[in-house]
């Protein structure tokens, strides 16, 4: 599966659009890594286990995104947006967004 940010795919032409696909990841993070990432940010530096969370929790989006744009019968998804959200009453969930437009084509 072709997946791209941008409205067309250089050398291939959108034959069906199928419809806007997204995937969703709300994630917790847990004492130990709030933990971490104030010693991070009380020390100075990257918060790894934050960066690991976040990298996991995209990817799992784009998963989704790309399970849902098969489930379709898409062979792509074109114009794909990324977006992040914190959430809960102390913001310790993090959501992800993937969104895009699924297509076929040729």
């Amino acid at each position: 599966m072709i997946i791209t940010t941008t409205p067309s795919i250089e050398g291939k032409q959108i034959d069906t659009y199928l419809g806007i696909v997204f995937g969703e990841v709300i994630s917790g993070v847990d004492f130990i890594k709030d933990f971490a990432a104030g010693l991070s940010n009380f020390f100075g530096g990257r918060s790894g286990t934050y960066e690991e969370e976040l990298i996991r929790a995209r990817q799992e989006a784009i998963e989704e995104m790309t399970r849902r744009a098969a489930a379709l019968g898409a062979n792509a998804i074109v114009g794909v947006d990324i977006d992040y959200e914190v959430l809960g009453s102390n913001n310790g969930m993090l959501m992800v967004t993937a969104s895009g437009t699924a297509v076929c084509v040729s």
